[in-house]
């Protein structure tokens, strides 16, 4: 699993594990759910952090306005791999950096 990190795996192979770990509930399928849990991972769920429901409704609602395309109201695998291609950083940002601390 490690190899999807590296710089040689393919921006294929990295938006499916990607795809894969957002999806939270494992159906297939980014729903709302998913995208809620996925915001809130990346803003934090502390009070200081936390979206509004009305912000994370109208956050949610604009991400599937723009990746949702057959309007299913989940964004699917396909969907997800359409909007990764239009993110240039994706493939160089989806790694693992290793590190030597020193103390």
């Amino acid at each position: 699993m490690l190899s999807v990190f590296s710089d040689s795996a393919t921006a294929e192979i990295k938006s499916h594990y990607a795809f894969r770990i957002f999806d939270f509930d494992d159906d297939g399928a980014l729903d709302k759910k998913d995208l809620e849990k996925l915001v809130n991972s990346l803003t934090g769920e502390g009070e200081d952090s936390r979206l509004s429901s009305v912000e994370m409704e109208q956050l949610i609602q604009n991400i599937l306005e723009e990746s949702d395309i057959d309007k299913d109201g989940t964004i699917n695998l396909s969907e997800f791999q359409h909007i990764i291609s239009r993110s240039p950083d994706f493939t160089s940002s989806f790694k693992i950096v290793w590190g030597v601390y020193i103390l």
